[in-house]
């Protein structure tokens, strides 16, 4: 259960916040830490278990037969970013409590960064690769919340909408993927995943399956071609670009790669898409970050080289590069986060990102420059800093890889290059942001250290770089050793993280990196006019023409297939249908099959030919209203007697009720239109439509009498052998409605509730006019309610009420149920409003239908739970047969509360929707709302 109280304390964290924040900003903040800190204990409670070599499981099957479950698991690799996902998070929170206003919604904030480190601890700690999907989505929606959390700026809104693009579609990519592994192996669980790597490489459907996978991952994590979209995130507030942008959600996709290398790696178009991906990442990133003059786009552009960095390592594909890759994801997060949070600093006390501006803060700002020029040496790859560690381990393994033949040297040489620039951006960092002169116009002069605890985040990170920079066997080594085994998926290789290797070539990689960089920034005014004169292209604009583009095409294409006519949708329906109908019809030999038709009598005959008749007329008579309605309510007479000829009561009762219900509703809305209906198709729509009928039918009748005529194995045999055994009822439908679908039916009941409450708010304080005369211009009767009508309809009141009762109580064994009760219920009490008047039967009578409809979903729901507290599946009956005196035997199930729910929400929706729409002609002071 730790696995399992690890994921859910950040979604539960997330209710607090928004109801501390009225209590001011410090107390908002520590509550919103409150969960990751409880997390962060409960997680390094299982450091030993861990760290000695165990992965750790919670397994609660949820929906087996899709391969889905809840499980979790915690081994070294998940262990390593739940870690960075909670202590970050943590300090990102307090972080956050200095760098939001006083004006700004931190409870919103901080319920929104709780919601995205929930779902980041799922997809780290997910065992299934279902429920990671879900968690991966989950990232994305939230993620578009806090890239979007300054709404109020046109940046941050199209900045989270391109975010929500890219990564929402590489979900998408993701998903296809996944369910293609999970065909594959025959399973989503992880363990056995990983353990099917020989499996998965010899399918013909590997191919496919690593191509969308590793769109899922290269999108998330920004890489060649999916990057634009991560600079235009840094619109978001620096807390949320220091937390998602440098250590968790960009991570999601290297964490993928590393979490999936035993099962995907090890073939070589996994070399050439990850590794060719990850270098032209490494180098679009480094050459773009030293032209930016905005901090945080700088910060972002650097993300980007180094999260291709670590692509490349997975890529060159041998377990010490996997080891670099994973030592190089522990080291990015700790100075990048820390130069986000000195970027929002700078921010924060001088108004401004641009690095044109913001010279010399040196002298302003002594503290904060120290802490960002350790952090940047630590990016740029200085010794005694965790960045040079993890680059040498890099420049080692881009020195291993043979596959590129005659042409392997590219990838040391590009390698190199990029850690050139890496070098000359963070000179540009340190050196525009904290020297070369002083600060032109500033939004806020003189600028001043930031409140104390707002570096003490900071501060943390840049110890642990200089700590892991000088002590790695000390701090880091068996955290990167767990995190490494669990990603390899068996033993680690040899590897060493001692300071010093000696004189080799990625010791002069680094010299060359190092002395190049101080090149490059020393004469880099050249090239910042040679790349002013480049074409100006701005991806934001560029991604916003694509999008316009899709929406006019697809508005084209909706405009062609639905411009709002109803007939025009039914006709694309019905055509579509019968061209499938069709395809798959065409190729039997003969449409009838060898099983005999029932015989038929004239009974049924006639009653067949009455059916089509009256469909026929209903047709005819469409624009008269009322006629229409009562041929249709012929039609509905005719189905409920064909139930009862093919043995099916239940049906047949429920038909004929529903039936009465649809035709008061109908007879009170066709009360305030006209009689007839003008005539407004065409001659040639009405020909398509006819042809369409004909051909519907006609092909229809085919495909039931193709199918009636053969013989096939449905599950009704099932319900028939298990009804009384399983749910201690001879009513099959009736055990059905409450048993084995259960959960549909308490669904049904939800919808039928919320549509009757949303027809209640729809006529909310409507008035129409009342019709005085009727279509021949003759004026209504002044006794609106006659007197024989009154007379017996309270007569047959408590008559209908107790065949409800016998109905509803008999349902379980005998035609009946709480479904068909209700209505006969809601029958007896319509008839009472229409014989007598609202007002009559509000001063004898006067219930909340809307409370009757929610009490009536809500005792269905706690029977369903009433299930889970005995250890049953949800909504699965109980049932025992008692004896009393002088009654005898009885049976009792728990199915029968089930029903009285199921009873009050059809009751109290249908007279909520009925009593309300008879109502909207009477004048406010005559009545009041029925609810």
């Amino acid at each position: 259960m730790i696995l399992a109280l690890i994921v859910a304390l950040p979604f539960l964290g997330a209710l607090l916040p928004p109801l501390a924040e009225r209590l001011g900003r410090t107390f908002c903040a520590s509550v919103a830490a409150l969960a990751p800190l409880a997390g962060l204990i409960l997680l390094l409670t299982q450091t030993s278990a861990v760290f000695g070599g165990e992965t750790l499981k919670l397994v609660v099957p949820w929906l087996p037969g899709f391969g889905l479950s809840f499980s979790l698991r915690l081994d070294g690799l998940g262990y390593l970013f739940a870690l960075l996902i909670l202590g970050i998070g943590l300090l990102v929170i307090l972080y956050a409590r200095y760098y939001l206003s006083k004006e700004e919604a931190s409870g919103r904030f901080f319920a929104f960064l709780l919601l995205f480190m929930g779902a980041m601890l799922g997809v780290v700690l997910s065992e299934n690769l279902l429920l990671m999907l879900v968690f991966w989505e989950l990232t994305s929606l939230s993620s578009f919340l806090l890239i979007g959390f300054w709404g109020h700026r046109s940046d941050a809104r199209k900045g989270s909408r391109m975010a929500l693009a890219v990564t929402g579609g590489g979900g998408l990519a993701l998903l296809a993927g996944v369910l293609l592994i999970g065909h594959i192996v025959g399973s989503f669980e992880l363990s056995q995943v990983l353990a099917a790597g020989e499996q998965i490489r010899a399918h013909a459907l590997y191919p496919l399956a690593l191509a969308l996978v590793l769109l899922g991952a290269f999108t998330k994590s920004a890489q060649f071609p999916f990057h634009f979209w991560l600079p235009h995130a840094m619109a978001a507030p620096t807390p949320v670009s220091a937390y998602l942008h440098s250590a968790t959600m960009v991570k999601a996709g290297v964490f993928l790669l590393a979490r999936l290398y035993p099962a995907l790696s090890g073939s070589d178009l996994w070399f050439y898409l990850v590794s060719l991906s990850g270098l032209a990442t490494l180098l679009i990133g480094a050459g773009m970050a030293l032209f930016q003059h905005d901090l945080k786009g700088l910060l972002a552009y650097s993300t980007i080289s180094h999260l291709g960095l670590i692509t490349l390592l997975f890529g060159l594909d041998s377990p010490l590069s996997n080891v670099a890759a994973v030592f190089h994801i522990i080291n990015h997060a700790t100075f990048k986060a820390s130069l986000f949070m000195a970027a929002g600093i700078i921010d924060h006390e001088t108004g401004s990102r641009d690095m044109r501006l913001i010279n010399g803060l040196w002298k302003y700002m002594p503290h904060t420059a120290v802490l960002a020029m350790v952090a940047s040496l630590a990016m740029a790859g200085v010794p005694l800093l965790n960045g040079f560690l993890s680059k040498e381990m890099f420049f080692g393994e881009t020195l291993q890889q043979d596959l590129l033949g005659s042409f392997s040297w590219v990838v040391p040489a590009a390698a190199t290059l990029a850690g050139v620039f890496s070098v000359a951006y963070s000179l540009r960092f340190v050196h525009d942001v904290f020297f070369n002169g002083e600060p032109a116009t500033l939004a806020k002069f003189p600028p001043h250290e930031p409140p104390r605890y707002m570096k003490v985040p900071v501060e943390i990170l840049v110890a642990l770089c200089l700590l892991v920079g000088m002590l790695p066997g000390l701090t880091v080594a068996p955290l990167l050793a767990a995190a490494a085994s669990a990603s390899l998926g068996g033993v680690l290789p040899e590897y060493s993280l001692s300071i010093w290797h000696g004189f080799n070539l990625p010791l002069a990689m680094s010299v060359v990196a190092l002395v190049g960089g101080v090149l490059v920034y020393v004469l880099r005014k050249p090239l910042f006019r040679w790349y002013a004169g480049l074409p100006d292209t701005d991806a934001k604009e560029v991604f916003e023409q694509q999008v316009q583009r899709v929406t006019r095409a697809a508005r084209g294409i909706t405009g062609l297939l639905e411009n709002g006519s109803l007939q025009r949708s039914l006709s694309w329906l019905l055509g579509s249908a019968l061209v499938a109908i069709a395809f798959y019809l065409a190729p039997l030999p003969q449409i009838a099959g060898e099983r005999p038709l029932t015989p038929l009598d004239g009974i049924t005959g006639l009653g067949l030919v009455v059916l089509g008749l009256s469909g026929v007329l209903t047709a005819i008579f469409h624009r008269r209203r009322l006629i229409a309605l009562m041929v249709l309510g012929v039609a509905g007479l005719l189905v409920a007697l064909a139930f009862a000829r093919f043995s099916a009561p239940d049906l047949a009762l429920t038909q004929l009720v529903v039936e009465v219900v649809t035709l008061v509703l109908l007879i009170l809305a066709l009360y305030y239109l006209p009689s007839r209906t003008p005539g407004e198709s065409s001659s040639l729509r009405g020909l398509r439509d006819f042809i369409l009928a004909c051909g519907f039918g006609v092909m229809v009748a085919l495909l039931a009498y193709a199918v009636l005529t053969r013989p096939y194995d449905g599950i009704a045999d099932f319900f028939l052998a298990n009804a009384v055994s399983g749910g201690g009822g001879t009513n099959v439908v009736n055990v059905i409605l409450v048993d084995f679908r259960g959960f549909d039916t308490l669904g049904e009941i939800t919808v039928l509730a919320i549509a009757a409450v949303g027809i209640y708010a729809m006529l909310s304080g409507l008035h129409l006019t009342h019709p005085t005369c009727d279509p021949q211009g003759r004026r209504w009767a002044h006794a609106k309610h006659p007197l024989i009508l009154e007379t017996l309809s309270r007569l047959l009141l408590p008559l209908a009420l107790l065949i409800s009762v016998f109905v509803f109580l008999r349902g379980h064994n005998l035609p009946g149920g709480g479904f068909i009760a209700g209505l006969i219920t809601a029958v007896a009490l319509v008839l009472q409003y229409i014989a007598s008047g609202i007002a009559w039967v509000e001063r004898r009578m006067n219930p909340s239908y809307q409370r009757m409809a929610g009490a009536g979903v809500m005792i269905a729901g706690l029977t369903g739970l009433g299930s889970w507290a005995f250890g049953r599946n949800f909504l699965t009956s109980a049932f025992g047969h008692f004896e009393l005196p002088l009654v005898g035997e009885f049976e009792l199930a728990t199915a029968m509360l089930f029903d009285l729910g199921v009873y009050l929400t059809v009751v109290g929706s249908t007279l909520l929707m009925l009593v309300n729409l008879g109502r909207v002609s009477l004048s406010p002071a005559v009545s009041k709302e029925i609810h």
